[in-house]
């Protein structure tokens, strides 16, 4: 059993409605969306960071392991400190909310056993779910110190994918740090995507010595820094230039 199978069989009773959405209102949104280098003093009101917040919770991640964290950073001192960690830049001085996004290689365990009780809660697991939450999700993910298992799952799965597809990864540490940036990643666009529908703005930022930002907000070990996300009301001037994407072709294909 693999996890994909694991979610084949499902509660032959649940049933969800597809809710009636608005193409063209989002279609807005992420067209309108854009860097913005510049913010001005308006503050965004906390009902609406929490909400956007909770909007970056609900994207799509790995086996629903959720490896994502939101250091919102609200003290002044440490809003100092983490927009001269982000090199000075004008997107993270000017901005009114500064928010890190952390990617976690190692609460999976907590959050499988979190995952399992809501689903018993809930009244939903199946059988191969429950046993891929007990059992094959720690065999996947477990890579060991040193990452000393990889040598063992590598020709496991090299043996097993000679039958048949089979999921090869994580193997290493930098195997889990991939798997958990990605999901993070997904949740980083639901709150800029969030921040736009409300009417404010952001600016992800790559610029930041990692070293600093971890230091100053004490993050965890096992934590990478996905980006820095500065947010607020754009100011005149804080769009640099008009939205530059290259052709199509370079990066879509039909098979």
């Amino acid at each position: 059993m693999d996890n994909i199978q694991a979610f084949r069989s499902r509660p032959k009773d649940y049933h969800e409605e597809a809710a009636v959405c608005d193409p063209d209102a989002l279609t807005e949104i992420i067209r309108s969306r854009r860097s913005i280098r510049r913010f001005t003093d308006e503050v965004i009101p906390p009902a609406i960071m929490q909400a956007c917040l909770d909007l970056a919770l609900q994207a799509p991640n790995s086996s629903n392991l959720q490896t994502w964290e939101f250091h919102w950073v609200r003290t002044p001192g440490l809003k100092k400190a983490l927009a001269a960690a982000c090199l000075g830049q004008a997107a993270a001085t000017t901005a009114g909310e500064l928010i890190v996004c952390l990617a976690r290689t190692q609460t999976w365990r907590r959050n499988a056993k979190l995952v399992e009780q809501q689903l018993k809660t809930d009244g939903l697991p199946t059988r191969s779910t429950l046993a891929y939450y007990n059992r094959l999700v720690h065999w996947v993910y477990t890579v060991g110190p040193l990452s000393v298992l990889a040598p063992f799952k590598y020709v496991l799965f090299t043996l097993l994918g000679w039958f048949r597809p089979i999921i090869r990864s994580p193997l290493t540490a930098k195997d889990q740090a991939i798997w958990a940036i990605k999901s993070a990643a997904l949740a980083c666009e639901n709150l800029m995507l969030g921040l736009r529908a409300y009417g404010y703005d952001s600016c992800a930022m790559e610029g930041f010595d990692a070293r600093r930002v971890a230091k100053i907000l004490k993050l965890p070990r096992d934590g990478h820094i996905v980006m820095v996300i500065g947010a607020g009301r754009r100011a005149k001037g804080g769009v640099y230039g008009p939205k530059l994407r290259l052709p199509r072709e370079f990066f879509v294909f039909e098979r």
